[in-house]
């Protein structure tokens, strides 16, 4: 029989053209060629190319010998939603910005995020004042942006103009790609905030705050996704009707997903988790049929670069664990875990990549699981702890804090200490130093957010000895050292900016995120850091169910 393959030929066959919406669901193209083939991707070109001009974001200019012309490409990506359902199909004009030349085409970059510390904080004053909150998405956020240098693009394919095609485009607004482009389109968000009233936040600069007249709002902003919200509803609403007007706004409603993480709002709570995130990891890494694991770490296990055999191509590896770091966002319980594997990225081996598919099938088994804001307090608790020696390499320690403001959980950390430290009070004492930096930070922001703090924090640590340095006057010639980090706590403990109590380790929670723990010990830490919705909706049924017994009991 002579096939089609056997012939040499490999162009589709037009007859079974019936087939390519399915794989469009399923596919996104490489290249420009791929996606011309394709109807729905040609529209999202042509709804790009629209856009693009419509912002005026560039002109055609006669090309000459001494301009720097940058390349430039179509990105493709299928929007989904986040029950996994396809929301459009986008395509993105791109500049290849790596070709720039500093000091001829560019001069300072930067990307304004606003950190995740940042998001809980504000998510938790939320649910304790009973705000509303609305997301906002910013269409084509870099065309906003002016651009001050000159900079030159060829023209896009598939769209050259036909009376001019060797012309090429000068661009006026900044384009994805660029390296100046994040930096061009915050400067010109900011300055109508801080136009309308608004003041940066110094703690964190992707952080607006609005006081005025009783009117208090909050604007966070995450390149081009942005969260609102504030005391009065009516202003909330103008205020995103003025945005709208200024820039290509779309209004998406109540916050329910944002940056990959599924937001639901209980009347108790907010509730927040990665379930989507977790099961498309799952399917890339082949493992969304394995069997579930207890825990994400074997009890008392440590991972050598000596362990097991070098991977051939560590790319899967890598990429992997480079996913395992942003659900670490709403999974505190994985920390640990996905940061003993962050340290052989350079040269994972066979163990090593047996110990990340043990945190993806205890992931199979609680992708459901996130943090849980509930109402409460304004009081800011730390907890503080250090696995002494741990690595076995380097015999660095480990250490780990977490924090709570009220009864949320807004701030944690597992990370190897840069030094070597000669006693476990030494590794327990540095790691109270680092907590304290994050309280002290944490401190500035609440106070920008004019959330009061009755007490002063409370640090829980389990060594009694780096407890005695901390409150002891005389300074010991053994921690000579460690005398920056001693001051650094001292000073805060005299002032009373800092209250260093004793826990046993017991009810240690930032045990957690120093080593592995067996099932029980686990299982009781994570408790209270994290829940499972379905926990949480039990949690409101009973509270509705005791309203319901004590308003009976008053009516009898």
């Amino acid at each position: 029989m002579l096939t089609r393959l056997k012939t040499g030929t490999r162009k589709p066959n037009p007859r079974y053209a019936l087939i390519s919406f399915s794989q469009d669901l399923d596919r996104e193209p490489h290249n420009f060629r791929e996606a011309n083939q394709s109807h729905s991707w040609r529209s999202a070109m042509n709804v790009e190319f629209q856009a693009l001009q419509k912002a005026s974001t560039w002109d055609l200019v006669p090309p000459s010998q001494a301009t720097h012309i940058l390349p430039c490409k179509w990105v493709y990506r299928i929007k989904r939603k986040s029950d996994g359902s396809l929301e459009r199909f986008k395509a993105r004009l791109v500049a290849n910005g790596f070709l720039q030349k500093e000091g001829i085409n560019y001069t300072e970059t930067f990307c304004p995020v606003v950190k995740h510390v940042t998001i809980r904080i504000v998510l938790s004053l939320v649910v304790s004042q009973d705000w509303p909150i609305r997301q906002l998405d910013v269409q084509n956020a870099f065309l906003h942006g002016h651009l001050t240098e000159e900079v030159y693009m060829r023209q896009p394919k598939g769209f050259e103009d036909p009376s001019r095609p060797h012309h090429v485009c000068r661009l006026r607004k900044s384009l994805y790609g660029l390296k100046q482009a994040p930096r061009a389109w915050f400067h010109q968000f900011s300055e109508f905030l801080l136009q309308h009233g608004f003041v940066g936040s110094q703690a964190d600069h992707s952080l607006f705050i609005y006081n005025s007249h009783g009117v208090y709002i909050l604007l966070l902003i995450y390149v081009d996704d942005i969260l609102i919200t504030g005391n009065q509803s009516n202003k909330v609403q103008s205020l995103i009707t003025s945005l709208s007007k200024a820039f290509a706004m779309k209004d998406l409603g109540p916050l329910s997903y944002f940056l990959g993480i599924e937001v639901t709002r209980m009347p108790t709570g907010l509730h927040l988790s990665q379930n989507k995130y977790t099961c498309d990891l799952l399917i890339r890494a082949h493992l969304q049929d394995s069997k579930p694991c207890a825990t994400p770490v074997a009890s008392g296990s440590q991972l050598s670069v000596m362990d097991g055999i070098p991977l051939s191509d560590p790319h899967e590896y890598r990429s992997v664990v480079g996913a395992l770091q942003y659900l670490t966002v709403t999974r505190p319980d994985i920390t640990y875990a996905v940061n003993q594997v962050c340290q052989h990225m350079h040269q994972p081996t066979t163990v090593h990549w047996i110990a990340v598919k043990r945190i993806l099938r205890y992931l199979k088994g609680s992708s459901t699981d996130g943090l849980f804001f509930a109402q409460g307090n304004t009081t800011l608790v730390a907890y503080s702890d250090s696995d002494y020696a741990g690595n076995p390499d380097t015999r660095r320690s480990t250490g780990g804090f977490c924090m709570f403001l009220g009864p949320n959980l807004v701030s944690w950390s597992s990370k190897k200490q840069r030094t070597v430290a000669r006693s476990s009070t030494e590794s327990e004492y540095r790691q109270m130093a680092i907590t304290a930096t994050e309280i002290v930070w944490v401190q500035q922001l609440l106070l920008e957010l004019s959330v009061s703090q009755h007490s002063p924090p409370v640090l829980w640590c389990d060594n009694i000895s780096s407890i005695a340095l901390a409150s002891n006057p005389v300074f010991h010639s053994r921690t000579k050292h460690v005398a920056i980090d001693y001051h650094y706590v001292r000073e805060l403990v005299i002032a009373r900016a800092l209250n260093v109590r004793y826990v046993s380790t017991t009810h240690q929670l930032a045990d957690i995120f120093t080593k592995g723990l067996s099932f029980a010990r686990f299982t009781f830490l994570k408790s209270k850091l994290i829940r499972s919705p379905l926990l949480s909706l039990r949690e409101d049924d009973r509270r509705h169910n005791n309203s319901l017994r004590d308003t009976t009991d008053t009516t009898s």
